[in-house]
């Protein structure tokens, strides 16, 4: 009698996960018009106040360069506005404008934020257990060095 072929159940699974990202993000774009990074970018924003870009990167996890890219395209469409530090002018920090808060209050949950809500309702044997298990999966695709921010957007992160 053959053995089942479960690697065939579990790319099924992974790509599952590929696809719902991916489908997200592109209701995401449809809904609000604004990629998960930038509606990450936004919520930092909310949250912190007049805040750096250094700063931004650390909260949303996304290299300086990424978030200043971002950045632009939200200041481009008036979502957010620069203004120098009133205590060091070399100091630049991002600052939401009315337009921008507008969109983000109109912006879905974030398919991560959905995630982690359920994730963290597991038990902490069965966090472990899938923790493992999808750092075994990683490591057998040679996916270990791949650099990956902890958000699920298929898209580009400079969007």
């Amino acid at each position: 009698m053959n053995e089942p072929h479960y690697w065939t159940d579990v790319l099924i699974s992974l790509r599952r996960i590929i696809r719902a990202t991916d489908l997200h993000s592109k209701r995401l774009i449809k809904t609000c018009g604004l990629t998960t990074p930038q509606i990450m970018v936004l919520k930092s924003i909310n949250d912190l106040g007049d805040v750096t870009v250094k700063r931004l990167s650390q909260d949303v996890s996304l290299s300086q360069a990424t978030v200043t890219t971002i950045l632009n395209r939200l200041e481009e469409r008036q979502y957010l506005e620069r203004v120098r530090s009133t205590h060091d002018k070399r100091i630049v920090n991002a600052r939401l404008t009315d337009l921008g808060r507008s969109v983000l209050g109109t912006a879905p949950t974030l398919l991560h934020e959905k995630f982690i809500e359920r994730f963290e309702a597991l038990e902490p044997w069965e966090k472990t257990q899938m923790l493992s298990t999808l750092q075994r999966v990683a490591s057998m695709m040679d996916a270990e060095s791949i650099e990956a921010a902890p958000l699920l957007d298929i898209g580009s992160e400079a969007s």
